[in-house]
């Protein structure tokens, strides 16, 4: 499969729990020999990865995105398919698109429907979804803001709307080199292969979203998370 982005380190980190937080829910201590997971940025940054509420059920800020939806919905970088199940629940049309085929596994496990496939590649309904969503950072895939949110655009309808989950104000835009490192308590670090990544802060969504064509309907937030809404210009 050809693609223009490589996450193999996060196959790693979606099999750490072993399916088991998405069966038994999120309740109950993380285990003491559970592997710490943190996507480490070529600008000294250094983020811990929420693996635990990956593997959870829906918690209330994904609740939120799913009820923005009311039509065919496309969840990309759809990790372990908590979203994807949360707006199939709600009786909507979802897939969830990940690159990561350990990703793919947990999303059906879930019993519903995912692909694996690379973003930028050909995928199904193309300009005819209602919504495509990329929460979890998923706006940083490919390194590229601007060319994401272009390809996102293409995949809704006309009057489709794409929700994506953003950095705190005042973040602002960085682009570059990241990688996940992972490691348990007693044990070394591991080094997942580096690939390209960006964070976009809720001030500068606007100014990315406009070089794509697409404007900014909405900003909202849950707890200290930030989303915007986005349509066609």
């Amino acid at each position: 499969m050809s693609s223009t982005t490589t996450l193999d380190g996060f196959d790693v980190v979606l099999g750490s729990f072993g399916g088991w937080p998405a069966e038994n829910g999120a309740s109950g201590p993380v285990p003491r020999s559970a592997p710490g997971h943190w996507l480490v940025h070529d600008d000294g940054r250094r983020d811990p990865l929420p693996v635990r509420r990956w593997h959870g059920p829906p918690e209330p800020a994904m609740e939120s995105v799913a009820a923005r939806c009311i039509g065919p919905t496309i969840d990309l970088g759809c990790g372990p398919g908590r979203l994807t199940r949360a707006l199939a629940q709600r009786g909507l049309v979802a897939l969830g698109v990940d690159i990561s085929a350990e990703a793919v596994r947990l999303t059906q496990c879930r019993g519903v429907i995912a692909l694996r496939r690379d973003i930028f590649t050909a995928l199904p309904g193309e300009g005819r979804w209602a919504h495509a969503l990329l929460v979890d950072g998923n706006i940083g895939i490919g390194g590229e803001p601007v060319r994401l949110l272009r390809r996102c655009g293409e995949l809704v309808a006309p009057n489709g709307t794409l929700v994506v989950e953003v950095d705190p104000p005042g973040a602002g835009l960085w682009q570059g080199q990241a990688y996940v490192l992972s490691g348990a308590p007693g044990e070394a670090e591991r080094r997942g292969p580096t690939f390209r990544w960006a964070r976009v802060g809720a001030e500068t969504v606007g100014r990315v979203a406009a070089a794509a064509d697409l404007r900014v309907a909405d900003r909202f937030r849950f707890g200290r998370r930030w989303f915007a809404e986005l349509v066609r210009s």
